[in-house]
């Protein structure tokens, strides 16, 4: 081959593993992807992106290469000083003289293949290149090395990046080189070892001094990277690593630098044993100054007196943790838990108690797929709680989806996955206390089309976007799409939207086709140019698909706007493990906000995100890199607006860092004094952590009217008894303050472990319980809910009752309320609440109020006039009539016949003394 053609040719081989490559391996799906990030309208973060990587791999990939080259090319040139073939005490290879070509080759192309991967890898940093270089300022400083905490998120892991980046490099520079100069010359192997031509060993050991300033650079690194570490009491650089690890590092710093310039000046004078002593020195230095003497100055100085050394160190992990996990935001009050509610309480809190959350999402669900799927091929996935104003009253309802499943069409052909069977339709909805005389949820939303009984509607039920991973579908085809069944007939319909990729003519029907590897696209006369592809419908791919920078919750919920079209509500999460001293969670980090709120619409799919917390620095940074991205929370359509809730998964994440960081003492913190853990529940199965429920209640002592709220108990770390609780608001203003409210810890308040084991020692609930287990029956456990109200607490257990056979229906058949030495199992919450207080309780939607003290009642047009108020003496001859029953009860519980004979004669009593005072008003 001409020499002057070897380079061309070399060039051309470079661009095609860089550029042509990747194209060929991956040109489709970008293709592909461009068109729909164009269609989404945000090209800008696909451009973004795209020319990021390109950036990335094109500087990591071409700067390795180079790097790589001009290192071969002067070890060639040094070795064409040498001959391979030496005779004396030189251990000849003669066979190596006709593949000279051949070992170049091989060389140059293990350099390619490896700049391939590198360029490759390079790529994948495009998240840490783009925030390098969109930084955030943060005004908080790190106590160590008094650096704003921006440099750790922002740079500190591009610095790691470039620093392999170098390391890869230098190392193929390194191993690259010798093996040239064994082939070409320059190193020969004799018996008595290898030789070394000096040029060759000043080449090597340029290279070498450049590895050990590159380890200078790592030692720098890893200086930094004290403040994540994991060997002190808590997360963080702790007293050993600041007065053993940081001292032995700083002192590697300066040896690798000395080392390097031995190592530079060796090259010059052609000795190599300084450099050995060099490096000997330094490995020795740095197993003792980074393993044993930190080991024995934990073991000897800090272990005897931990908790004076470690003090400030653990509160700067404190400090840094509750910061990281935004604990720091949280507003802690007293809770008296007293035992002091009335009746009048119980029915001016009747908002609170009418929705109080008895229907369980599981055995919901289950009611559901037996009474709504309507058709095998619809399925309802998960059950979500929110909340409506529903005939002017504010209530709690479940909601699910009626999406479709294409897995479990009856015929699956490509025309009915793609084309026919595109959508699901409708959803169920209704308030989470109310049930019908058979036991099963009342529905204010149901059947297909949906049928609406309240003033909530929905005019655009079709959900071609979800949360099952349905594949892609074409709509607006010739082709009828099937809208929903009706009768022994179905109805058809065609698409009206605007969702979806154009499919335009025959090339981007050649894509598609290239795309899913599907030759119907190509053929099929019902696609036209007027035709649309749907893509990613599945909610959480489609969000995570457009900002692959952000973390979702895996909880979307649905939401009906004023219009009746439908809305998928996500909550997004900012995230990072670069924050200093902050104790990680796993597959999170150790920083997290949930800063953006995304909406999609059900039946367009369009993409919407809107910016909560505006103070978060990375959704800062992330606003600058994509500008026109992210909407202000204000931007959002009011009706929207009013859906939003605090996530759940963020709540969970922060109610278990809370259980040990509401510790602010450095002392307190590491004996543990005072350790919670959330509260555990042993319903249907072994303890586990009770997961956050969401409830519409009045916050004592802080909130004016009820609202909606995300709440979760805590217990002592080693007890049962309730501790404290955490609610999360989630109405405007209020949205997002998060309030912790602690209990006496003088008082014993019952933990939900506790009151299941007292509803388990109840003779009668016991005896009922284990009557219904039996003959074909399953008794379903619901979730023990701790309902706070004023300053008291309430404990609400609903059952279920359904049947062992498949295809069976869970039936709500009684209500367990828990409250001071109360413990009842009753048919509603109403009866349970009545028997307890002594008075009429109803927690129906439709009840009006209590009258505030001082006020008229005014009765509702139609409405009987309200009975006359009891007079002193009735209510004192009603409440011991209910106390002489409540008695007889417990007696015959306990098996004592003879107490509860008397107590039912003072019963009697009682009664006819009542008649009589009722007679003589």
């Amino acid at each position: 081959m001409p020499k002057d053609r070897r380079p061309r040719l070399i060039l051309a081989l470079i661009l095609f593993i860089l550029v042509v490559l990747p194209i060929l391996t991956n040109g489709v799906d970008l293709l592909v992807d461009w068109l729909w990030f164009k269609s989404e309208g945000y090209r800008v973060i696909y451009l973004t992106i795209l020319k990021s990587q390109i950036a990335l791999s094109g500087w990591a990939g071409l700067g390795f290469i180079a790097v790589a080259s001009l290192n071969l090319y002067i070890a060639r040139l040094l070795s064409r000083r040498h001959g391979y073939r030496v005779y004396g005490e030189t251990i000849e290879f003669p066979a190596l003289d006709r593949f000279t070509s051949a070992f170049r080759w091989a060389i140059w192309g293990g350099v390619l293949l490896v700049g391939y991967g590198v360029s490759q890898w390079g790529m994948s940093h495009w998240l840490e290149y783009l925030l390098a270089r969109n930084p955030s300022e943060i005004a908080q400083h790190d106590p160590l090395f008094n650096l704003g905490l921006g440099f750790y998120l922002f740079q500190l892991p591009f610095n790691w990046f470039l620093y392999h980046l170098a390391l890869v490099t230098l190392i193929v520079c390194l191993l690259s080189a010798v093996f040239l100069y064994l082939v070409e010359g320059g190193v020969w192997v004799t018996p008595r070892g290898p030789v070394v031509a000096a040029s060759a060993r000043a080449h090597l050991m340029v290279l070498g001094g450049l590895i050990f300033l590159l380890i200078a650079y790592r030692v720098r690194l890893a200086m930094y990277g004290l403040l994540f570490s994991p060997r002190g009491t808590l997360y963080g650089a702790g007293y050993t690593d600041v007065h053993a690890t940081l001292p032995a590092l700083q002192l590697l710093l300066v040896l690798s630098i000395v080392t390097a310039l031995i190592f530079f000046a060796e090259a010059k004078l052609g000795h190599i044993r300084p450099a050995l002593y060099a490096v000997g020195a330094l490995i020795v230095i740095a197993l003792i100054g980074t393993a044993v003497y930190p080991e024995i100055i934990q073991r000897f100085i800090v272990a005897p007196n931990e908790i004076d050394k470690e003090r400030p160190y653990i509160a700067n992990s404190i400090e840094f943790t509750r910061a990281a996990y935004g604990l720091d935001r949280f507003e802690e009050r007293q809770f008296s838990a007293v035992e002091d509610l009335t009746l009048n309480d119980i029915r001016q809190n009747q908002a609170t108690l009418r929705n109080v959350r008895l229907w369980d999402h599981k055995p919901l669900l289950t009611t559901f797929a037996q009474l709504q799927e309507i058709r095998t091929y619809y399925d309802f996935r998960y059950v979500d709680n929110d909340r409506y104003w529903i005939d002017g009253v504010y209530r709690q309802v479940s909601l699910s989806p009626r999406e479709l499943s294409s897995q479990s069409l009856p015929g699956r052909t490509w025309i009915n996955e793609h084309l026919t069977y595109t959508h699901g339709y409708g959803l169920c909805l209704g308030p989470v206390n109310e049930v019908t005389s058979d036991g099963l949820p009342e529905l204010l939303i149901k059947n297909i089309p949906p049928v609406s009984t309240a003033s909530i509607r929905v005019t655009q039920p079709a959900i071609y976007y979800g949360e099952l991973g349905n594949e892609y579908c074409f709509v607006k085809t010739h082709a009828q799409e099937f809208d929903y069944p009706k009768g022994d007939e179905n109805v058809y319909t065609n698409y009206q939207g605007s969702g979806g990729i154009p499919v335009g003519g025959f090339w981007k029907r050649l894509l598609f086709t290239a795309e899913f590897g599907e030759k119907n696209i190509l053929f099929s006369s019902d696609i036209q140019p007027s035709s649309r592809l749907m893509i990613y419908r599945r909610v959480l791919d489609r969000a995570g698909r457009l900002t692959p920078f952000l973390r979702y919750d895996s909880d979307p919920y649905m939401v009906i706007a004023d219009d009746g079209s439908l809305y998928w509500m996500l909550d997004a999460y900012t995230a990072s493990s670069w924050y200093p001293y902050s104790e990680p969670t796993e597959d999170m980090g150790n920083f997290i906000r949930n800063s953006v709120k995304v909406t999609i619409n059900a039946y367009s799919g369009a993409v919407h995100f809107y910016v909560v917390d505006p103070t978060d620095p990375l959704v800062e940074a992330y606003a600058r890199i994509f500008p026109g991205v992210f909407e202000p929370l204000s931007a959002m359509p009011k009706d929207l607006l009013a859906h939003i809730r605090y996530p759940e998964g963020l709540f969970s994440i922060q109610a278990q860092k809370y259980a040990l960081f509401h510790m602010t003492d450095p002392r307190v913190l590491y004996n543990r004094e005072d350790l919670w853990r959330v509260a555990q529940t042993s319903t249907g199965g072994p303890p586990r952590p009770m997961t956050p429920y969401y409830n519409i209640m009045k916050l004592a002592e802080v909130g004016t009217s009820e609202e909606f709220i995300l709440m979760v108990p805590f217990t002592p770390s080693r007890k049962d008894n309730m501790i404290a609780w955490m609610a999360a608001r989630c109405d405007a203003p209020n949205y997002g303050k998060v309030l912790v409210f602690t209990f006496p810890k003088e008082k014993l308040v019952f933990g939900p472990q506790q009151v299941e084991a007292r509803i388990d020692q109840d003779p009668t609930i016991s005896q009922q319980l284990t009557l219904w287990g039996q003959g074909g029956s399953k008794v379903i456990r619901g979730t023990l809910l701790v309902i706070p109200i004023m300053n008291s607490v309430l404990y609400v257990e609903p059952l279920y009752l359904s049947a062992e056979a498949g295809g069976a229906l869970p039936q709500l058949k009684r209500v367990i309320v828990a409250y001071s030495d109360h413990v009842l199992m009753e048919n509603s919450l109403d009866d349970a609440l009545t028997k307890i207080f002594g008075g009429a309780v109803s927690t129906a939607a439709g009840a009006p109020r209590a009258a505030q003290p001082g006020a008229a009642a005014t009765p509702a047009p139609g409405a009987a006039k309200p009975a006359a108020p009891l007079a002193p003496n009735l209510q004192q001859l009603v409440q011991e009539a209910n106390q002489h029953y409540e008695r007889a009860l417990q007696l015959q519980r306990q098996g004592d016949w003879a107490g509860y004979g008397d107590e039912i004669k003072k019963l009697g009593e009682t009664l006819r003394k009542l008649a009589a005072a009722q007679g003589q008003q």
